[in-house]
């Protein structure tokens, strides 16, 4: 799964009913955020703040959906421990995915994987701790790994969302930990010629190949 593919097409049952991935995200943003097994610690901070900030992702017209190689029923259980510890119980929702089937799909898991999940250990599944981020053309716009044992940064999910919305809409990148207000970079596609007609106001060029410019509003 690479930057650029078509993020695979899914039916899966989740805590909110049986989805379909794509006709889900519609013309929204998504997120498809994975976990190895339910009842696990770092997982159950990351799902309660997820559903925290999720009117954050709102504003952006984002979805979120969650996954863990485990029943949905289990997941409601699941859910009540996150709201007592974390203050927020999901308020998206979470695939089920106990046949392995999403986990395969998206080769978090080798392709040979089978059996009761609950046989399983979160070691067995430690592959399955992606983000994925899609867009509304459901092509996979980032890919984020992170270790069972390290807690994802979803405050940096959503400068990255920032960054992905405002240079598909105009032609700019964003530099090293740029912040949404901070100056952008007018991108290598974006001959001088052109760059004048959108920026008249001229712009600042240490090197010519580095062409800042305020944020496009």
């Amino acid at each position: 799964m690479k930057i650029g593919d078509t993020a695979p097409d899914f039916e899966a049952e989740t805590t909110q009913g049986r989805i379909r991935f794509h006709d889900w995200i519609g013309d929204s943003w998504a997120i498809l955020f994975s976990h190895p097994k339910d009842f696990t610690p770092v997982c159950t901070t990351e799902l309660g703040y997820m559903a925290k900030i999720k009117p954050e992702f709102e504003r952006r017209n984002v979805k979120i959906m969650g996954l863990s190689v485990d029943s949905t029923g289990d997941h409601a259980g699941w859910a009540k421990d996150i709201e007592e510890t974390q203050g927020h119980a999901p308020n998206y929702p979470i695939v089920g995915d106990a046949d392995f089937k999403i986990s395969k799909l998206y080769g978090m898991l080798p392709a040979d994987v089978e059996g009761d999940p609950k046989k399983r250990t979160p070691a067995d599944n430690a592959t399955v701790r992606n983000v994925y981020v899609v867009g509304p053309d459901k092509k996979i716009k980032l890919i984020l790994v992170y270790p069972m044992t390290t807690g994802r940064n979803f405050d940096e999910v959503l400068r990255v969302i920032d960054s992905l919305q405002l240079t598909a809409k105009h032609q700019v990148a964003t530099p090293v930990n740029w912040k949404p207000g901070e100056d952008v970079i007018i991108a290598g596609s974006v001959s001088d010629e052109q760059a004048k007609q959108r920026y008249p106001q001229g712009w600042k060029a240490p090197k010519p190949y580095l062409r800042v410019v305020p944020q496009p509003q």
